[in-house]
């Protein structure tokens, strides 16, 4: 697994055009909850497939990201969360254990 730091806010907008060429993932992850480790683990363990790409926030470094993932995708904050973003839209986001590259994979080809 090759994770695209994400650090900036600037850089949704990059992933929303992305989207329309390929599924983008965001995961949000704090440092500090054994939750997230877990979670984040657990896909870096699993096999990464190919026309996806993969952005990690460190939402406790960056949390004004994480607040702009929230406004910009329409979504209720959570942590750990994984986004699935198609077409510059969130078509899919879960949390805690909840988190499988299986059912990001399985979402992103519908």
């Amino acid at each position: 697994m090759e994770w695209i730091p994400l650090t900036n806010i600037e850089q949704l907008a990059t992933i929303k055009v992305l989207s329309a060429e390929k599924p983008q993932v965001i995961f949000k992850h704090s440092t500090r909850c054994s939750i997230s480790s877990v979670a984040k683990n657990r896909l870096e363990k699993a096999d990464a497939p190919l026309g996806i790409d993969f952005y990690y926030l460190d939402l406790i470094a960056y949390r004004n990201v994480s607040n702009a993932i929230s406004e910009q995708f329409n979504v209720f904050h959570e942590s750990p969360q994984v986004l699935l973003i198609k077409n510059g839209e969130c078509t899919y986001d879960e949390s805690h254990s909840a988190i499988m590259m299986d059912d990001i994979v399985e979402q992103s080809i519908i």
